[in-house]
């Protein structure tokens, strides 16, 4: 027997990144030099305030019992405190806010709550790998929206629905996004709440990337919306926006029947994180904010450093307006080889490695996501390496290799 004889196993397809990620391990046990640009690993160091409260608290012996489930009362409201002077969003902290081990074990969490085998679930498509997985593993059918340059959201959305039998449950939204950097605005949100309400079809909306945004305009909130609380429910993260992403510390807020029940399933699950971790998300939230926008500014360092060097490459990719990746369509001439295909040939050439866009789902595989996670020095260097592989005379496309199937999981 295998672990593919099991039921939620077998719904889960091949993991497409482990073939990049196999080739760069041998890459680097052989010596050569990869820059990494695939995962969405922040590389900056928490700052120090964060880490001092972590360390203070973690030395009192009281603070080393089980914590509590749903997150400890100061942190839901220190999390409330900042929708109100974010959004201008009141929320009770008692019930309409729930600390969870990041935002990914929250959405994961909230599908096995809601879920019935059979469900159907609305997801963009390419979208963040546990927003389609997180209901398959649920045993939800998954209705593909497709979304990007060219699309029409709102009309594949009415689309979807009309075509649904029974009528879907719930409509996944994640901006900006994760992974093609796409922003959206009020009236955007709006007009996805009205839709939403009429059907009576729940909203599950991802703001991982709230803080990281390049334009003067941060990005909104759906709760922003009247009476988007009626229907939707919020998941935030301190991993991008605090440089905190091995604490595990994110959040769910707004519809309160939603956030019952993820209390609910996560009192059978967990005693919450650590609490040091916890007071210290405190003072990140409750505390000086420079440590954001310094952190905002070396992305935006960063994404202006790599476009501009990939277009001296004569590789054309669009600046993207927020988030920590840039959403880059292959090289016509590599077109054909596939987004795995054109991963491991630039990993092989250029010795950059990128998470090819099939991992996100069917309508990424002409593209490829590259992250914001190397310091400003490595990411002109990949743009060098990737400039001499397309300048090459050899730097030929492969036959092309088969498309695989729409794959799971990356961070």
């Amino acid at each position: 027997m295998s672990n593919s004889d099991f039921y939620r196993i077998r719904r889960l397809p091949p993991y497409v990144f482990a073939e990049v990620n196999a080739m760069k391990a041998r890459a680097r046990l052989a010596g050569e030099d990869i820059i990494d640009l695939g995962m969405g690993n922040p590389d900056q160091p928490t700052p120090p305030h964060i880490v001092a409260k972590l360390v203070e608290t973690a030395q009192d012996p009281r603070a080393h019992r089980y914590s509590v489930s749903k997150g400890i009362p100061g942190l839901r409201r220190a999390h409330a405190a900042y929708y109100a002077r974010r959004f201008g969003v009141e929320l009770d902290p008692e019930t309409e806010t729930i600390v969870t081990l990041g935002s990914k074990e929250g959405l994961a969490n909230l599908a096995q709550a809601i879920t019935s085998p059979g469900d159907i679930i609305l997801v963009p498509n390419p979208s963040y790998p546990i927003h389609p997985y997180g209901f398959i593993m649920a045993g939800a059918s998954i209705r593909h929206l497709p979304i990007g340059e060219g699309e029409d959201f709102l009309a594949n959305l009415r689309r979807a629905v009309k075509h649904a039998v029974p009528t879907p449950l719930a409509l996944v939204l994640c901006f900006p996004s994760n992974p093609t950097a796409q922003v959206v605005d009020l009236d955007f949100y709006a007009e996805i709440v009205d839709f939403c309400r009429f059907h009576k079809i729940w909203i599950l909306s991802d703001l991982a990337y709230s803080e990281i945004y390049f334009d003067d305009a941060p990005p909104p909130s759906i709760l922003q919306v009247p009476g988007a609380r009626e229907i939707a429910i919020e998941f935030t993260s301190m991993s991008k926006t605090y440089s905190m992403p091995g604490w595990r510390v994110g959040f769910a807020a707004g519809n309160r029947t939603l956030v019952g029940a993820l209390a609910r399933i996560k009192s059978y699950l967990d005693y919450g994180a650590f609490t040091p971790v916890q007071v210290a998300a405190v003072a990140a939230l409750n505390g000086p904010q420079d440590c954001v926008r310094e952190v905002r500014e070396l992305y935006r360092q960063r994404r202006d450093v790599l476009i501009q060097g990939l277009a001296a490459a004569g590789w054309d990719v669009p600046s993207p307006p927020a988030s920590m990746f840039a959403w880059a369509p292959i090289p016509p001439r590599y077109r054909e080889l596939g987004s795995l295909g054109f991963s491991k040939l630039l990993l092989r050439k250029a010795g950059v490695a990128v998470s090819p866009g099939i991992g996100f789902g069917e309508y990424g595989d002409g593209h490829v996501r590259l992250a914001l996670v190397e310091n400003v020095q490595r990411i002109r260097q990949a743009t060098r390496n990737v400039k001499a592989f397309l300048q090459a005379e050899d730097a030929l496309p492969e036959p092309p290799t088969q498309k695989n199937a729409s794959m799971a999981g990356a961070s």
